[in-house]
């Protein structure tokens, strides 16, 4: 079984999409974003998107990273920013591990 992995840390500001129903995304920079798309033939399901488990504070979660304009969003769950109590215009900083 392959254990290897990325691991990324970054900091970015929480942003507010406001769709029919409102998301949240923190926009990965782009000296992560591209060491992502380094890898990301390895690792995508489809689509450019990819598997992550994130940590911020205390929380972790699995989710998926999306490709949008040469970066990476990752969402950020509700349950995760009530958690860490969270909310839009917030800097946060992100762990990232990526699977290979």
């Amino acid at each position: 079984m392959n254990t290897a992995s990325m691991s990324i840390e970054f900091t970015g500001k929480i942003w507010q999409w406001r769709g029919p129903a409102p998301y949240y995304f923190v926009t990965v920079p782009e000296e992560q974003s591209n060491a992502i798309k380094a890898i990301a033939s390895l690792v995508t399901y489809g689509w450019g998107v990819i598997p992550v488990h994130v940590q911020v504070g205390a929380t972790e979660w699995q989710t998926s990273l999306f490709p949008k304009n040469g970066l990476y969003l990752l969402t950020l769950k509700d349950s995760v920013r009530k958690a860490e109590n969270l909310k839009a215009d917030d800097e946060v900083t992100l762990q990232l591990e990526i699977r290979l």
